[in-house]
C-alpha cells in the first residue's frame, strides 16, 4: 500500500485510534470487533490487519493472528506501526534476534518513536547488545530529557557497556538538576548507592567515601546496613586507621557473617587465603577475644577450628560439639565435615564426639551427666560420622566409612526416640552411602509415616524410591502434594520447574535402560533455562522504573553464568551422553520404539486419563467472560512426543548435545567431565580442532583422570584410522597437536600399560586401562585379569566403580561374571546394587509389602 493510501476517513481513523487504546488497556475481544469495522470500509488497511492479528494472537487464536499480521504487512511495508507489531509478534514466540529487526526497521520509518526505542532497548539489554543499548538510551533521554528514569537507564547502559567513566559523568548531571528531593526517598537512595557502587569499581574510594558520608548524614540514604558495608570497604582500601572500627560495627550488627570477619582480619594484616604461621596465630587470637565477647556468635568459634591445630585444635572442638550437641543442632555434622581433610582433625572430632557420648550415656536408665536429647544428638553425630564418604579421592586413605557401626548407633537412638523422623531419615542415608537403596527408601517411607503432612519428607522419600528404581511408588508420594486435576504428578511438578525431580527421575529412567523417557526429562531441564532467561525480559523496565539497580545488575551477572548451575550441568551431560549413545548405536531407537508400544487396556487408561484432564479443564473455565477482562487465555500446546522417542531419534541429537554443551566451556571450564562429553560429541560430529581443544583442556585439569586416558587413547585409534591426513590448516594442526598429547616413541599397549601400573590401586584407573585393553583387541581373559586385581585388599574400589566394572565384563562376554558379582556381594554385604534382576524385584515386593502394612498399623 502506498502511502498516500495508509490515510483513513475521519470515522475510521478515530476507530483506529480506539483500536490502539483498547489493545493498550488488554481489552482483545473488543479490539477485534473495532478492527472489523474499519476492515469493512478499508479491506486492504495494513496497519489495521496487523492490530487486529496482534489481538487475535494475544487472545489465544495465534495462527490466525501471525497470518493476518503478514497481510498486513504486505499491504503496506513502510509502515512503523506494522514492523512494531510483526515485531511484538516474534518477540512473544521467543525469537528476540528477529524481532529487534523489526523493531530497527519499525525505526527507518519513525526514529523517534518513544514506544518503539523503549522495546528496542530491553530487546538490546536481553540479547546483550550493550553499543546498541547506549545508542537507543541516548536518544531515548534527548526525547524526554525530563524523566528521571531515561537518565538512570543511560548510566546504567554505560555501565553494562563496560565504560564506568561515562556512567558516573551521566550519574553527576543528573544529581546536580534534581531540586526539592524529600528525606527517605527511597528511589533517590538507590541511586545514590549506585553512584556510589560505580565509585568503588572506578577504584575512586575517597570520592565514594566522601559522597557516602554526605548524603548518609543528609538522610538522603535510607538502607544503613549498605552504608555500613560500603564504609568498611572504602576505608579498608584506604588504609585508614578506622576501617577496623568500621568492621566491628558490622559484627556487632551481624555477629555471624562470615565477611565482616574476613574483613576485619585483613585490617590486621591477616589474610585468610594466604595464611602464616604468624599469621594463623594472630587471626586465631582475634577470633578467640570475638568468642569471648560474643557469646552467642557461632561464626568465630567455626571459624577457629579451620586454623586451629593439635591440642588447641582438640580443645575447641570438644567445646563446640558440646554446645552443638547439647542445643540438639541437627545440622551439626554437615557445619564440621569441612574440617575432615585432615587425619589429625579427623581423629579429634571423633574421639570428643565418643568422649561426650560415653559422658551422657545413661546407666541402669539413668542419665548422671547431662540430658536425653545430649545422648541422642550425639548418636546422630556419631552415625552420620562413621557413615561419611568423602568425595575427594585424596581423602580415602584416613576416612573408611564403617557403616555398620553407623546403623548399630542408630539402632540405639530409634530405640530411645522412636517418634523422631531424623533418625530414619540418617538411617536411610546410611543405607544409601552402603548401596542398599530398597532399604534406604523403606527407611525413608517410615520417616515419611511419623509426619504425613511433612512435604519434605513427603519428597525425600519419593527421590528415595527414584533412586532404588521404584518409579511408579515415587510418583504416588509424589502425587500427594501436587495438584489433583493435572495430567500426572510429574506433569505438574514440570510446570513447577522442579528440577531436582526432573533430573532425579531422568536418571532413574537412565538406570532403568528407559534412554526416551531419561532424555525426555533431561531436556525438560533445559526448557526450564530457557524459560528462566526468558523471565528476565519483564525485569528489564520494572527495574528502572522502580530504580532497584544495584539489585538489577547483580540479576544480569546472575543470568549470564544461570547455566553454571549444578542441575544444569548435570542435565547437558547426560542428555549429551544419551546422544552420543545413540549415534553409536542405532538400534537403542527401535528398542525405544518398541517398548513404549501400549496394550489396548493401557490405551484405554490413558485415553480415560486425557479425558478427565480435559474435563477439568472445561470445568475450571468461567461461564462468561467479564467486559473489564475479556481476554482468551490460550491453550497449552499439545505434546506430540510424550514418551520422547522421536526426540531420541532426532536426525540432529548431536548438533543438539553440542548446542546444549556450548555454555558449559565458559561457564563449567574447571569441570573435566564437560570437557570429556565435549570431546565425546565434537570428535563423532569431525569438529576434530574442537575436540583437541577438550582433550588439552581435560589435561590441564587433571591429566591422570581415568577417563581421559580413555579418550586420548580413542583420539590417537581415530587419527591412524584416517584413510588420508586431513587437509591443512587442520591436518598439521591435528598431528601437531596429537604429538603434545601422546608420546609418539610409544604403542598405546605400552601407554595404558604404564598408566596402569602408576595407579594400580585405583579402581576407577584399573577400569579404564581394561576398556582400553579391550579396543586395542586384548583377549577377554587380559580384562579379566586386570579388573579382578579391584578386589585387592589394597585397593581402593567403590560401589558405583564396581558396578561398571561389572557392566564392562557383561559387554565382554566374560565368563567371570558371576565370580565378581558375588566377590562384590561379599566386599558389600550391604549392598543391593550387585543383585540378580530376580532378587532386586522379590525384594522390592517385599518392600511394598512391609510399606502397606506401615500404611495401616495404627
Amino acid at each position: 500500500m502506498a502511502p498516500s493510501k495508509r490515510a483513513l476517513p475521519s470515522k475510521e481513523a478515530t476507530l483506529f485510534r480506539e483500536l490502539l487504546s483498547l489493545y493498550e488497556t488488554r481489552q482483545l475481544k473488543k479490539g477485534v470487533k473495532t478492527a472489523d469495522q474499519i476492515l469493512k470500509k478499508v479491506p486492504e488497511h495494513g496497519e489495521t490487519l496487523c492490530m487486529k492479528g496482534l489481538c487475535l494472537a494475544q487472545s489465544g487464536k495465534r495462527e490466525e493472528g501471525i497470518e493476518l499480521v503478514k497481510k498486513g504487512m504486505r499491504f503496506d511495508l513502510t509502515s512503523h506501526i506494522c514492523w512494531h507489531v510483526f515485531g511484538l509478534i516474534q518477540k512473544d514466540e521467543k525469537n528476540y534476534e528477529e524481532a529487534l529487526k523489526s523493531y530497527t526497521q519499525a525505526l527507518r520509518f519513525d526514529k523517534e518513536n518513544i514506544n518503539i526505542l523503549r522495546d528496542s532497548a530491553q530487546l538490546q539489554t536481553q540479547l546483550r547488545i550493550y553499543d546498541g543499548l547506549v545508542e537507543t538510551r541516548h536518544t531515548l533521554l534527548r526525547l524526554r530529557p525530563s524523566l528521571r528514569q531515561h537518565w538512570i537507564a543511560l548510566a546504567v547502559a554505560h555501565h553494562l557497556n563496560g565504560n564506568l567513566t561515562s556512567a558516573k559523568k551521566v550519574l553527576e548531571h543528573y544529581e546536580y538538576s534534581l531540586k526539592n528531593i524529600p528525606d527517605y526517598d527511597v528511589e533517590h537512595s538507590e541511586t545514590l548507592l549506585y553512584h556510589v557502587r560505580i565509585l568503588e569499581d572506578l577504584g575512586e574510594y575517597a570520592a565514594g567515601l566522601s559522597l557516602l558520608d554526605v548524603n548518609s548524614k543528609s538522610r538522603a540514604i535510607v538502607d544503613r546496613t549498605a552504608i555500613m558495608e560500603f564504609r568498611a570497604r572504602f576505608l579498608s582500601k584506604l588504609r585508614d586507621a578506622d576501617a577496623s572500627n568500621a568492621w566491628r560495627a558490622l559484627i556487632d550488627h551481624n555477629s555471624d557473617r562470615y565477611e565482616y570477619y574476613r574483613g576485619y582480619l585483613a585490617t590486621k594484616d591477616v589474610d585468610l587465603d594466604n595464611l602464616s604461621n604468624e599469621s594463623r596465630c594472630q587471626a586465631l587470637a582475634i577470633l578467640q577475644e570475638f568468642t569471648s565477647q560474643l557469646p552467642k556468635a557461632v561464626t568465630p568459634r567455626r571459624m577457629a577450628l579451620s586454623f586451629a591445630s593439635d591440642e588447641q585444635f582438640s580443645d575447641l572442638i570438644q567445646q563446640y560439639l558440646r554446645s552443638g550437641l547439647t542445643k540438639g543442632i541437627p545440622s551439626l555434622f554437615a557445619d564440621v565435615k569441612g574440617l575432615y581433610t585432615e587425619p589429625q582433625k579427623y581423629k579429634a572430632i571423633q574421639a570428643a564426639a565418643e568422649t561426650i557420648l560415653q559422658e551422657n550415656t545413661p546407666l541402669e536408665g539413668q542419665y548422671s551427666r547431662g540430658e536425653p536429647t545430649t545422648y541422642l544428638w550425639t548418636l546422630c553425630f556419631l552415625a552420620q560420622h562413621y557413615s561419611y564418604v568423602p568425595r575427594a579421592p585424596p581423602l580415602q586413605p584416613f576416612l573408611s566409612p564403617d557403616f555398620e557401626r553407623a546403623l548399630a548407633l542408630l539402632s540405639t537412638a530409634i530405640a530411645h526416640t522412636p517418634t523422631l523422623p531424623e533418625l530414619y531419615t540418617l538411617r536411610a542415608r546410611v543405607l544409601k552411602r552402603a548401596g542398599d537403596l530398597v532399604g534406604a527408601a523403606s527407611a525413608m517411607n517410615e520417616a515419611r509415616l511419623l509426619d504425613g503432612q511433612d512435604r519434605f519428607l513427603n519428597t525425600k522419600c519419593a527421590k528415595y524410591h527414584l533412586r532404588a528404581g521404584m518409579v511408579d511408588e515415587a510418583i504416588q508420594f509424589f502425587g500427594m502434594f501436587t495438584k489433583k486435576d493435572a495430567a500426572n504428578p510429574g506433569a505438574d511438578l514440570e510446570e513447577m520447574q522442579s528440577t531436582l525431580y526432573l533430573i532425579e527421575a531422568g536418571d532413574a529412567e537412565y538406570r532403568l535402560g528407559k534412554l526416551h523417557l531419561a532424555l525426555k526429562r533431561y531436556m525438560a531441564v533445559d526448557k526450564v533455562f530457557h524459560e528462566m532467561e526468558d523471565d528476565q525480559y519483564d525485569f528489564h523496565g520494572y527495574s528502572l522504573r522502580k530504580f532497584n539497580l544495584n539489585i538489577y545488575l547483580n540479576l544480569l551477572s546472575w543470568e549470564d553464568r544461570l547455566r553454571s548451575h549444578p542441575a544444569y550441568v548435570t542435565a547437558a551431560l547426560q542428555a549429551s551422553r544419551i546422544f552420543v549413545k545413540v549415534h553409536d548405536d542405532p538400534s537403542l531407537i527401535t528398542a525405544a520404539s518398541s517398548s513404549v508400544r501400549l496394550s489396548d487396556a493401557e490405551k484405554k487408561a490413558r485415553k480415560k486419563a486425557k479425558k478427565a484432564a480435559s474435563k477439568a479443564h472445561d470445568d475450571k473455565k468461567p461461564a462468561a467472560a467479564s467486559a473489564a477482562d475479556d481476554t482468551v487465555e490460550a491453550t497449552a500446546g499439545k505434546d506430540d512426543d510424550p514418551d520422547g522417542v522421536k526426540l531420541l531419534g532426532a536426525a540432529d541429537g548431536l548438533d543438539r548435545a553440542a548446542k546444549l554443551l556450548q555454555p558449559l566451556e565458559s561457564l563449567a571450564s574447571d569441570n573435566i567431565d564437560a570437557w570429556l562429553v565435549i570431546y565425546d560429541v565434537a570428535v563423532r560430529r569431525k569438529k576434530y580442532l574442537q575436540a583437541i581443544k577438550a582433550l588439552k583442556h581435560a589435561k590441564s585439569l587433571d591429566g591422570e583422570h581415568a577417563e581421559l586416558h580413555t579418550r586420548l587413547v580413542d583420539f590417537k585409534k581415530r587419527v591412524s584410522a584416517f584413510p588420508q591426513a586431513p587437509p591443512p590448516p587442520i591436518g598439521p594442526l591435528v598431528v601437531a597437536s596429537l604429538s603434545t598429547l601422546l608420546p609418539e616413541e610409544v604403542s598405546l599397549e605400552t601407554y595404558n600399560s604404564l598408566y596402569l601400573q602408576r595407579h594400580s590401586k585405583c579402581a576407577a584407573v584399573v577400569l579404564a586401562a581394561a576398556r582400553v585393553s579391550h579396543s586395542l583387541g586384548a583377549p577377554v581373559d587380559e580384562v579379566d585379569a586386570t579388573v579382578f586385581t579391584t578386589l585387592a585388599d589394597d585397593a581402593q574400589l567403590d560401589i558405583l566403580t564396581a558396578s561398571k566394572i561389572l557392566d564392562l565384563l557383561k559387554a565382554v562376554k566374560s565368563s567371570r561374571v558371576e565370580e565378581y558379582r558375588l566377590a562384590c556381594l561379599s566386599h558389600f554385604p550391604l549392598s543391593t546394587v550387585f543383585m540378580t534382576q530376580s532378587e532386586m524385584s522379590e525384594r522390592q515386593k517385599q518392600s511394598h509389602v512391609e510399606a502397606e502394612k506401615l500404611e495401616v498399623a495404627p
